[in-house]
C-alpha cells in the first residue's frame, strides 16, 4: 500500500508535466517535436518504474536490428508490461494499442500525438485501417512495432489466444518478427488489482522470425510458429531474481 501511495503522488504530476511538454512541441509542430514524443514517453515510463521500485534487465538485446522494421509480439499480463517496453524498447517504436486507451484523460491524446497507434479490434474495418496506418509507418520510418496479439492482459498469467494482426502486418510489409517475452511483471501488479511489488521485470528478445517469402495463406502458421517461440521465451526463468 505504501508502493502505491508513492507511486499516486509521482504518477499525477509527472504524467501531467509530461503530458504538457509533448502536447505544447507538438501541437505547435516545433522542430524538436519529434524527438520530444520519442524521448519523453521513454522518461516518463522510467520514472513511474523507478516510483515502483521496478528495474528492467534486457536479453538477448542484439536481436533488434534498427535498421530494419521489426514486429514485436509481446505477451500482457500487466500494465508494467507497457512501462517495461516504453522505456527500454531499442530504437524507434510505435505501439498498437486497443482503442480504449484514447479515451483516457490527458494520456491517450499524449499516446496519439507521440504517433502510437489505437485500433479498434471491435469493429474490423477500423481495424484494418488501424493496420493500415502501421504498415505505412513501418515503410517509412522502419520502427519496432510492439504489439500484444493477445489483446488484453492475461488474469492468469498463461498466454490467450492470439489474434492475427500482427502477423498479417508482418507479412504484408516483410518485417521481421520478434518474439518478446516480458517476465516478472505479474508479480508487481496483477490485472484487477491496485497493489504494486517491487521487483525485477525482465525483457527477453526471441531470434527473428523471417516472413521473406511468405504468403497470407501462410499466416496461420506463423502465429502459430510465433507463440512457439514466445512461450519458449516465457518457460525459462530469468537469470535476474529479485
Amino acid at each position: 500500500m505504501i508502493r502505491l501511495l508513492i507511486m499516486l503522488v509521482v504518477v499525477a504530476p509527472v504524467t501531467l508535466w509530461y503530458v504538457a511538454i509533448i502536447l505544447w512541441h507538438v501541437y505547435r509542430n516545433t522542430p524538436e517535436a519529434p524527438r520530444i514524443a520519442d524521448e519523453l514517453p521513454r522518461r516518463w515510463a522510467a520514472r513511474l518504474l523507478g516510483a515502483a521500485g521496478v528495474r528492467v534487465v534486457l536479453e538477448n538485446e542484439g536481436a533488434i536490428d534498427r535498421n530494419v522494421p521489426q514486429v514485436l509480439v509481446a505477451n500482457h499480463t500487466s500494465w508494467f508490461d507497457v512501462l517495461a517496453l516504453a522505456a527500454f524498447t531499442p530504437g524507434r517504436y510505435v505501439f498498437v494499442a486497443k482503442k480504449e486507451v484514447e479515451y483516457i484523460p490527458f494520456l491517450g491524446r499524449t499516446i496519439g500525438a507521440c504517433g502510437h497507434i489505437f485500433i479498434d479490434r471491435k469493429n474490423h474495418q477500423a481495424a484494418l485501417a488501424s493496420l493500415a496506418v502501421a504498415r505505412e509507418r513501418l515503410a517509412r520510418e522502419k520502427p519496432r512495432v510492439v504489439m500484444f496479439p493477445e489483446g488484453t492482459r492475461s488474469e492468469s498469467g498463461e498466454l490467450q489466444p492470439f489474434k492475427k494482426g500482427a502477423f498479417v502486418l508482418a507479412i504484408e510489409t516483410g518485417a521481421d518478427i520478434v518474439p518478446t517475452g516480458v517476465l516478472g511483471s505479474r508479480a508487481v501488479m496483477r490485472k484487477h488489482s491496485l497493489l504494486i511489488h517491487p521487483g525485477t521485470i525482465t525483457i527477453r528478445f526471441g531470434e527473428p522470425i523471417s516472413v521473406a517469402g511468405m504468403t497470407m495463406e501462410q499466416r496461420d502458421q506463423l502465429m502459430k510458429d510465433t507463440r512457439r517461440a514466445l512461450a519458449g521465451l516465457l518457460a525459462t526463468p530469468p537469470e535476474t531474481t529479485n
